[in-house]
């Protein structure tokens, strides 16, 4: 039995691979019209970009790809999926894809009000005790999820559907992730008044405003915490301590102002908080592996934009 419904997982993943295949045949960015939902493709490994990971499922049907936060490492391939509970600064890389094997991927955003509402409304099983509490994860692919987003993507095919039956599919993923390996991460952020979601806002709020002073009270005070606790709980979610995150988040911005924008390095270090260059650029070159300038030109060589 347990031979068939591995043969059954694996027929399913190959007709989802197919899926996106045909989605994907004119570039490597496909945003579709089902909210939240992305597709991807790559014909060949690339090098490590910088990235901020939304709450959400990220699946590599075939292929893998590499994502690294803080001293973290996360693989995920055809069955592996990787979940992320808040928004994470992090570095990414696909490290296996070719022309005869593309690297075929997807993103679904979740809005975690969405998340909330379904604990509320469903009379959920005890969720799997979790290993730690950081806000990324790798989980087991499973035949439910995989047929659940055949669907999803089938809707692309008769788009006046989507409005209807999109969200209906949306929320039974969201629902084989709740009961799911992982699904503890999502209860936790989804419950109101709990510690990761008092993170989650703080989060939220350092994103907002990367690029001003910071203080550690008044930080914890927004969460209703110590200063202690509060650190210790940031750390434990993300990975990285609040001026840490603080810092990947300016010089990932910084990047895709130069990158993207075609800003000089001294202009994008003031944009996003710097006053010193030269601290600027000592941080960037540890961050990145290149002076602002080497980085930016390899870069664009490389043809490498940010994102997922």
């Amino acid at each position: 039995m347990k031979d068939i419904d591995n043969n059954s997982l694996e027929v399913a993943i190959d007709a989802l691979g197919k899926g996106i295949a045909r989605c994907t045949e004119k570039g490597e960015l496909h945003t579709t019209e089902v909210p939240g939902l992305s597709l991807f493709r790559r014909d060949e490994p690339t090098e490590p970009i910088s990235g901020m990971y939304e709450p959400s499922i990220c699946m590599a049907v075939q292929g893998a790809k590499r994502v690294i936060l803080g001293d973290d490492m996360f693989v995920y391939d055809a069955h592996r999926y990787l979940i992320t509970s808040v928004h994470l600064p992090t570095i990414v890389q696909i490290i296996e894809a070719s022309p005869d094997k593309p690297y075929l991927g997807l993103r679904l955003k979740f809005d975690l009000r969405e998340v909330s509402q379904l604990m509320v409304d469903s009379n959920l099983p005890q969720p799997r005790p979790q290993q730690s509490s950081r806000g990324m994860a790798t989980g087991e692919v499973t035949l439910q999820l995989v047929n659940a987003f055949i669907r999803l993507i089938d809707l692309l095919n008769d788009e006046k559907d989507i409005p209807i039956l999109a969200p209906v599919i949306q929320r039974e993923i969201i629902y084989r992730l709740l009961v799911g390996d992982q699904g503890e991460r999502l209860r936790q952020i989804a419950t109101a008044g709990s510690q990761s979601q008092q993170i989650a806002k703080a989060i939220g709020w350092l994103k907002s405003n990367y690029s001003q002073p910071i203080s550690m009270d008044d930080l914890a005070s927004q969460a209703n915490m110590s200063t202690s606790t509060f650190h210790h709980h940031f750390r434990s979610l993300t990975a990285l301590s609040p001026l840490q995150f603080q810092k990947q988040l300016r010089l990932q911005e910084a990047r895709r102002l130069m990158l993207a924008e075609r800003m000089d390095a001294a202009n994008a270090a003031f944009q996003v908080g710097y006053e010193s260059p030269s601290q600027f650029n000592r941080e960037y070159n540890r961050m990145f592996g290149a002076p602002p300038l080497r980085d930016v030109t390899n870069l664009r060589q490389l043809g490498v934009g940010q994102g997922q």
